[in-house]
């Protein structure tokens, strides 16, 4: 009775062993990756771990542990040419693959690899500045804080993240919002040429010419690996920045954002030097019942908020108010995206967003998905200390819309408001994980039913996993057939589809 077995894998290990490049038996072969043979093809600065040691928690640790990718090696390239060599490694043994930077991919389509290598980027990680002081060249793994900080010291800045601990690439290949935006552009707007690694194992350096371009702008982790780009940068015209924060109860919903649509928004006109923040989030030592709100105004070039925009937010009676000034430098630490903020530790959590791009306020919606967060952060204690909904991150927008829709594959130029309810617990209460998937479809569907539209637009790069694709990349027939014509040139076995998959 053994023998039929025996014969069965012995016959199974043959054809896998003379077929493994054969996509099709993926689901069937086992899938073989031998670290040393890996290591021995790669740069002597690159590393390969093991489950098991240090090197390898440090690779994989991620900000969200719910669907988090399921690793074997991790691999760290020590050159851009090592991203290569891994990749054709990975292909030559059927395993799947992905890169990672700072670890803050929360969308949960990748946890769909398994089995396969995580490429981790954070060696590649250089800024050089061009001699002419234009351009700078950035590797894939470079970290928001590590490129501000080196630009800056040259005088320089360019359009990045809010948070120090992100990379460029990461929110850069979805487009990219940033505190910058107003002036430049998306993150995305920036990147001159990019050096990719495609699905054959092939770098190519690529930029405005190649019809790859403009899928990268937008939909970017679905095409390859940029092991580095060279992104224009700009001169440092307003170094100082102010704030004014207000703290009101959740009695001021409706006066508080019609406020900010006719004080800042202000029909997608707010002025290029004055960007807005806000959210609902529980302090029961103020509070015990219901949740409060807070919002910050952010000024360009000042020492202070000019009263202009902040003397109707004093007029409604906030219970506390704050103000500092400083520099750009300032801006991640003031938004709680500092290198020590709570969103740059990597505790264990799971951490999930429903973003909702959308054209101003709604008011009778914000109240109805105050009063559900309210009411959901009561009835459910793993949430109440540790749920808040971003009432809007509204960067001002007319550097993004300076630039034609058509021209990139970022699909929602036309939006002045990011919204996104965020919700984070920790891991281990049953069902926790579907009231928590529910509570966010919730809090979007109130503030999408409010648009009036009937299409959802998604940032891909906060996506919870389960939205559509022209949720994320755009409604328009003619983006979604340019995006899989591209896919089927460049990617048609699909090595490229952790990632909010266009395919």
């Amino acid at each position: 009775m053994e023998l039929i077995p025996a014969v069965a894998a012995w016959a199974l290990s043959s054809t896998c062993q003379s077929m493994v490049a054969r996509d099709w038996l993926g689901g069937i072969c086992p899938r073989r990756i031998d670290a040393e043979e890996l290591s021995l093809r790669l740069s002597s600065s690159a590393r390969v771990y093991l489950p098991g040691s240090d090197g390898f928690t440090r690779a994989t640790t991620r900000w969200s542990v719910l669907d988090v990718p399921g690793v074997k090696v991790a691999a760290v390239p020590g050159t851009e040419n090592d991203v290569a060599e891994i990749v054709r490694y990975a292909n030559k043994q059927n395993v799947p693959y992905i890169a990672v930077s700072g670890g803050h991919g929360a969308i949960t389509t990748v946890g769909k690899m398994q089995e396969g290598i995580e490429i981790w980027m954070n060696q590649l990680s250089n800024v050089e500045i061009s001699d002419d002081g234009l351009t700078a060249k950035i590797g894939g793994g470079a970290l928001s804080k590590s490129v501000t900080d080196t630009l800056w010291s040259a005088g320089k800045q360019t359009v990045t993240g809010g948070c120090e601990c992100t990379s460029i690439l990461g929110p850069g290949l979805g487009g990219g919002h940033g505190f910058l935006q107003a002036r430049y552009g998306l993150i995305g707007d920036q990147f001159v040429s990019m050096n990719v690694v495609l699905a054959d194992g092939t770098i190519q350096i690529i930029d405005k010419n190649s019809d790859l371009w403009w899928a990268m702008n937008g939909a970017g982790h679905n095409f390859g690996i940029v092991t580095s780009i060279t992104s224009k940068i700009h001169d440092i015209q307003h170094p100082n920045w102010a704030y004014e924060s207000f703290i009101f109860t959740g009695d001021k919903v409706e006066g508080l954002y019609d406020k900010i649509n006719t004080h800042l928004l202000k029909n997608g006109t707010q002025p290029v030097d004055v960007m807005n923040y806000s959210f609902f989030f529980n302090n029961p030592d103020v509070d015990p019942t219901k949740p409060l709100i807070i919002i910050f105004i952010f000024q360009e070039g000042a020492t202070a908020v000019d009263a202009t925009y902040t003397a109707s937010f004093h007029d409604l009676g906030p219970i506390s108010t704050e103000a500092a000034e400083g520099s750009y430098l300032d801006l991640p630490v003031w938004t709680g995206n500092g290198n020590e903020s709570p969103p740059c530790q990597k505790a264990g959590l799971k951490n999930i967003r429903f973003p909702i791009d959308i054209e101003s306020y709604h008011i009778p919606s914000q109240r109805k998905a105050y009063d559900l967060f309210a009411s959901a952060t009561q009835e459910i204690p793993a949430f109440n200390n540790s749920l808040f909904l971003k009432g809007g991150l509204t960067y001002s927008v007319q550097g993004v819309q300076s630039i034609p829709s058509e021209s990139t594959a970022y699909p929602f130029r036309g939006d002045n408001l990011l919204l996104a309810p965020f919700i984070t617990y920790a891991p281990g209460e049953p069902d926790l994980d579907k009231k928590a998937a529910e509570l966010g479809h919730a809090l979007r569907n109130i503030i999408h039913e409010g648009t009036g539209r009937s299409e959802m637009h998604t940032y891909v790069n906060y996506a919870y996993g389960d939205e559509a694709k022209e949720n994320w990349y755009g409604h328009e027939k003619w983006r979604q057939e340019k995006l899989l014509t591209l896919k089927n040139k460049y990617d048609p076995r699909r090595k490229f589809s952790f990632y909010a998959p266009i395919a």
